[in-house]
């Protein structure tokens, strides 16, 4: 695996552990920069360019680009792996309400098991690296 896409807020949060848990994740040898036109445009060249994708912390805009690849995946669009960062169980509630949607008859346990879940980013490479993505969706 060596291209993550990583979804975060455009604002550093109201607890000073976001931006720092954000700064051990961060990679300080990029090479590459692209221009593109529009947010679509972004998450398309992402999408195609990344083995994988991250949440981190953040707003409405990281939650839609999430769903957006956990979506994928669970319908087969791709096989990469889709993981939360979960600092300070930021995302504890998200996972509360996929827990909800199994129960509820709308979600199936195994696409919220493919979701990586940690708060430890040796654990989050491991993860990474051992990724199995479940079988495909019928459509």
């Amino acid at each position: 695996m060596k291209k993550v896409a990583v979804y975060c807020g455009s604002r550093t949060g109201s607890d000073p552990i976001f931006a720092d848990k954000a700064r051990e994740l961060a990679h300080s040898g990029l090479t590459e920069l692209h221009v593109v036109k529009n947010m679509h445009e972004r998450k398309a060249l992402m999408a195609d360019l990344a083995d994988g994708f991250v949440a981190l912390p953040g707003g409405i805009g990281t939650l839609e680009e999430l769903f957006e690849a956990w979506t994928w995946g669970q319908l087969g669009l791709h096989r990469k792996p889709c993981a939360i960062y979960n600092v300070n169980g930021f995302f504890d509630p998200l996972l509360a309400m996929a827990e909800t949607m199994e129960r509820a008859g709308f979600l199936k346990q195994e696409y919220i098991d493919m979701l990586i879940r940690t708060d430890q980013p040796g654990e989050l490479h491991r993860a990474f690296q051992a990724y199995q993505s479940p079988a495909e969706k019928w459509l």
